[in-house]
């Protein structure tokens, strides 16, 4: 029985929460406002009332910048769980008719989307014409924000990675090559010992990619020891690197076969001991209601990592299961 005398509490709306999560990803106005397809004047009408619901200052704003307040950081916090769990919440109804007849946002890291997906959307898009399929492409941590705050459905990444609550569906391992130029003495191997790597001729991808990290983790060397002299910011820069004479780099199998050392003087050499690897994985939230999309689209990915794209082997694997 509830009581007439009990104080009316005025909860906050969905849509609040939701301008409140994209105001404090883009911290502007007029950006966020954009972001939600309303008016500026409506976004900030919205952060105003939730700002008096919840008795507390969320922003600070001047002229120049908007900044969250320390209370606002905290209910940032719990309001991209909501939304996203209403946004699982209205999944349900829809993850009980056919699978991938609607629209699905992967997420993929920038060491992983060029070489696997191109192989594998084709035959996705076969077998489930109506898909609606958005990719984004972000680092690990930056993707795992975005999954947790409903932003993406899942989010192709690699381990180890520490992905806190989040679920993962391991989709299988992707070894790493030396690669280096063709004049390099130990590129004169067919196989080399991992024990036989000068750690400061190794180029590694920047700060913030998990494939360096990976990499560091390959040699046997904990995070920090490792200071090479030249960084790259992406694999294009990163061969162009080692093929200038500036040192040698480890890749991850799959970019090797999809052919990125085509037109390069460069070799790839696999290792005989302590073979390095990564695994490749899709990571979901656990209240996720896709959950047999994600199993599907788990085992497209595992079933095709080998193939290279527009190879008849998609088209004919794909007429194989039609029948």
């Amino acid at each position: 029985m509830v009581r007439s005398d009990a104080p009316v509490v005025h909860l906050p709306s969905l849509r609040q929460l939701r301008y409140l999560v994209v105001l404090s990803e883009r911290l502007n106005f007029r950006a966020a406002a954009q972001a939600c397809s309303v008016t500026q004047s409506t976004l900030s009408a919205g952060i105003k009332e939730l700002e008096t619901q919840l008795g507390a200052q969320l922003f600070e704003r001047d002229k120049r910048s908007v900044r969250l307040t320390s209370m606002g950081m905290q209910v940032v916090e719990r309001s991209r769980r909501l939304v996203a769990e209403a946004t699982d919440l209205v999944e349900t109804t829809r993850a009980s008719r056919e699978p991938f007849t609607g629209g699905f946002t992967l997420g993929a890291i920038p060491t992983i989307a060029p070489f696997l997906l191109p192989s594998a959307l084709p035959l996705l898009r076969t077998e489930f014409p109506v898909l609606k399929l958005y990719l984004r492409e972000d680092l690990t941590d930056r993707l795992l924000d975005r999954l947790r705050s409903g932003e993406l459905d899942a989010a192709l990444i690699a381990l180890p990675y520490d992905v806190g609550e989040l679920t993962v569906r391991e989709l299988f391992k992707d070894e790493f090559r030396f690669v280096a130029r063709t004049t390099d003495p130990l590129s004169k191997a067919k196989a080399i010992a991992m024990e036989r790597l000068d750690l400061n001729n190794i180029i590694l991808l920047e700060e913030g990619h998990c494939l360096r990290e990976h990499a560091i983790a390959a040699c046997g060397t904990r995070r920090g020891s490792v200071r090479p002299h030249i960084e790259a910011t992406s694999l294009p820069t990163l061969l162009q690197m080692v093929e200038g004479g500036l040192g040698a780099t480890l890749l991850p199998e799959i970019a090797i076969k999809s052919g990125i050392l085509n037109g390069t003087n460069l070799v790839a050499r696999p290792f005989s001991t302590r073979i390095p690897a990564r695994t490749l994985a899709l990571a979901a939230r656990s209240s996720s209601a896709r959950a047999k999309e994600l199993d599907l689209l788990a085992q497209f990915l595992s079933r095709n990592h080998g193939l290279k794209p527009g190879i008849p082997g998609l088209r004919r694997h794909a007429e194989s299961r039609s029948r």
